[in-house]
C-alpha cells in the first residue's frame, strides 16, 4: 500500500472511502423512510457480492428495521417465500437478476435495482419506471435523526429439505452487545488498523456479520465478486491484507494450484485466517498451517447460535479434526435421540448455547424453534463428540445422514473417503429413494481434468476402505458439480430430482 493510498472499502474497479460509505447509506435511510420504512420493518437484498450491498445493509440500522440478505443461487419460489415470509416492504436487487425472480416478487414489493457495469442491458428487462439505486441515493438527503435500536440481519437458512426458514434475534442488550463486540473482534482478529478481504458470499451469515464489523471498525475492505483463488493471492499481496475470514473449499482451491504459482504471491502479511462453515478435511488444514505458518484458527457455530468453539493452530495441530474447544459464556453438550448426554467419544446430536448471544425464533415458526430446543440448548443439526480434554469434532448433518435399512450412514464419511482415490477432484453423497430399505445411497462425482474412473471404480474403493453397506449404489459422474459463490456445493440441488413427486424426502 503506498503512502497517503485511501482506506476504505473496494469491489472491483469500485473504491469509497468510509465517510462515502456510511454518507450513501444514510441517504439510503431517508429514502426507505420515505418509502414507509420504519422500526420492525424487513427490507430484503438480492445482491452479488457488492459496496451497495454494504449500504442498504447499514441503511436499515438508524429505522430499526433489518436487511433480509437472500441467496441470489435459489430459485424463483424460495425467493417468494422469503419475500412473502418475511413481509418484506423493498426489495434491493441487481438488475440482471430480476428476470428470473420477477413473478415472483409480491405486488406490495417495491424493487430498487442496482445495476453493475458487468451486466450490460440489465435494465432493458426491467419494470417501466424502476427505481435506480444511483438516483434514490441522489434524490435524498443523508438521514440524521436519532438512530432507533436495530436488530440483527435476519438471515434465511435452507438445509436439505423444506422452505428456506428465517432466523429472527432479539435485540441485544447493552451489555450483550458489548460482549459479543468483544468476542468477535477476538475470534476474528478486528481492528481499525487491519486489513481485510471478504472471499465469500455476503448473503450467508459469517461473511455478512464478519464484513458489518469490520466497516463498523473502519478496516481497509476489499469485497471479492466471486472467489478465485489466485486473485484471493493478489489481492493479499497487493493490499497487504493481515485477517480474513474463509471456508475449507476456498483452502481446497488454493491448495490445487501449483507450488510455483503459489508461492509467487506474497502473503507474508497475513496473521490470521480464521475459518468456520464445514469440518475442514485434516489433510487440507495440515497443508495450509504448512504453508501460511500457524496463522489458521478455526470456529464452530451456526446463524441461530453464533461461535461456540474455538481453537489455533497449535491446538488442531495437537488435536487434528476438532472444531474447537467451548469458548467463554459457552456450553455444549452432546446427547443420544432419548436425550441422554453422551460420554467422551460418544457420537450424538450437538446443542450448544452462547450465554452472551441474544435469543432467537424462526420467523412464523416459533413450533420449529421448539423442537430444536433441549434443556436451554440448541441444535444446528450437527452430529458429533467430545474428546476427554472437551474439544469437538463433527461426523455430519443430522439432515445429511442416510437411514438404509434402519441402518444410519453419515455421507461425510463416504465422501472424505473418495476424497482419498486418485482422479476424484469432488464428490457429494446423499439418500435416493428405495423401495426395500428406503433409502439408497448415490454418489455425484467430479473429476479431474484427464481422469478415466468408473462406477465400479468407485464402488471398489469404498468397499475396500469402509464397511460395504456404504458403497454407493448408484454413481454419476459430472464434469462440474453445482456450487455457490464459495465453492460448497449445492447437493440439494441434485437430490431433489430424485425425490419429485413423493411425498417424503427421507
Amino acid at each position: 500500500m503506498g503512502e497517503g493510498e485511501q482506506i476504505g472499502v473496494r469491489c472491483g474497479a469500485s473504491l469509497k472511502t468510509y465517510e462515502e460509505l456510511f454518507g450513501s447509506a444514510l441517504k439510503a435511510t431517508r429514502g426507505l423512510h420515505e418509502l414507509g420504512v420504519g422500526a420492525g420493518d424487513r427490507i430484503a437484498l438480492l445482491l452479488r457480492n457488492s459496496i451497495e450491498f454494504l449500504e442498504a445493509t447499514i441503511a436499515t440500522v438508524p429505522l430499526g428495521a433489518s436487511a433480509v440478505p437472500i441467496n441470489w443461487h435459489w430459485r424463483g419460489e424460495e425467493i417468494g417465500h422469503v419475500l412473502t415470509d418475511s413481509a418484506a416492504k423493498v426489495l434491493v436487487v441487481h438488475s440482471e437478476l430480476w428476470p428470473a425472480i420477477a413473478d415472483s416478487v409480491p405486488e406490495q414489493v417495491t424493487a430498487i435495482f442496482i445495476d453493475r457495469d458487468a451486466a450490460p442491458g440489465a435494465s432493458a428487462a426491467l419494470p417501466d419506471g424502476a427505481l435506480h439505486w444511483d438516483d434514490f441515493l441522489a434524490a435524498h438527503e443523508p438521514w440524521d435523526e436519532a438512530p432507533e435500536r436495530a436488530p440483527m440481519s435476519i438471515i434465511y437458512t435452507s438445509g436439505t429439505t423444506g422452505q428456506p426458514k428465517g432466523v429472527v434475534r432479539e435485540t441485544a442488550t447493552d451489555e450483550q452487545r458489548e460482549a459479543t463486540q468483544e468476542l468477535l473482534g477476538e475470534i476474528f482478529q478486528l481492528g481499525d488498523s487491519e486489513r481485510t478481504v471478504i472471499p465469500a458470499p455476503m448473503y450467508h451469515t459469517a461473511p455478512n456479520v464478519y464484513a458489518l464489523a469490520s466497516a463498523v471498525r473502519g478496516m481497509d475492505m476489499t469485497i471479492m465478486e466471486g472467489f478465485d483463488a489466485q486473485e484471493f493471492l493478489r489481492i493479499v499481496q497487493d493490499r497487504r491484507v493481515t485477517v480474513v475470514q474463509m471456508v475449507p473449499t476456498m483452502f481446497v482451491r488454493m491448495l490445487a494450484l501449483d507450488e510455483q504459482t503459489r508461492r509467487s504471491y506474497d502473503t507474508s502479511s497475513l496473521r490470521w485466517i480464521v475459518h468456520a462453515a464445514a469440518p475442514c478435511p485434516p489433510d487440507v488444514k495440515r497443508a495450509m498451517i504448512e504453508w501460511l505458518g500457524p496463522v489458521v484458527s478455526e470456529y464452530y457455530g451456526g446463524t441461530e447460535t453464533g461461535p461456540v468453539t474455538f481453537c489455533t493452530s497449535e491446538e488442531w495441530l495437537a488435536h487434528p479434526g476438532t472444531v474447537g474447544r467451548p469458548i467463554k459464556h459457552a456450553v455444549v453438550k452432546v446427547f443420544d435421540a432419548e436425550g441422554n448426554e453422551l460420554g467422551v467419544g460418544e457420537s450424538g446430536e450437538v446443542y450448544v448455547w452462547l450465554d452472551v448471544w441474544p435469543n432467537f425464533t424462526y420467523n412464523n415458526d416459533e413450533q420449529k424453534r421448539r423442537s430444536i430446543e433441549r434443556d436451554g440448548l440448541v441444535s444446528c443439526g450437527d452430529i458429533g463428540y467430545l474428546d476427554g480434554a472437551g474439544f469437538l469434532y463433527l461426523n455430519d448433518r443430522r439432515s445429511d445422514m442416510v437411514i438404509s435399512g434402519g441402518v444410519n450412514i453419515y455421507p461425510a464419511e463416504i465422501e472424505a473417503c473418495l476424497l482419498g482415490l486418485d482422479g476424484v477432484r469432488d464428490c457429494a453423497v446423499f439418500g435416493i429413494p428405495d423401495e426395500e430399505f428406503g433409502e439408497a445411497l448415490a454418489a455425484h462425482v467430479e473429476l479431474d481434468a484427464g481422469a478415466s474412473l468408473g462406477a465400479d471404480d468407485v464402488r471398489a474403493f469404498v468397499r475396500a476402505n469402509l464397511a460395504p453397506y456404504k458403497t454407493p449404489r448408484l454413481v454419476e459422474f459430472s464434469d462440474a458439480l453445482p456450487r455457490e459463490d464459495s465453492g460448497k456445493i449445492f447437493k440439494r440441488r441434485l437430490r431433489e430430482p430424485y425425490w419429485a413427486g413423493r411425498e417424503r424426502a427421507i
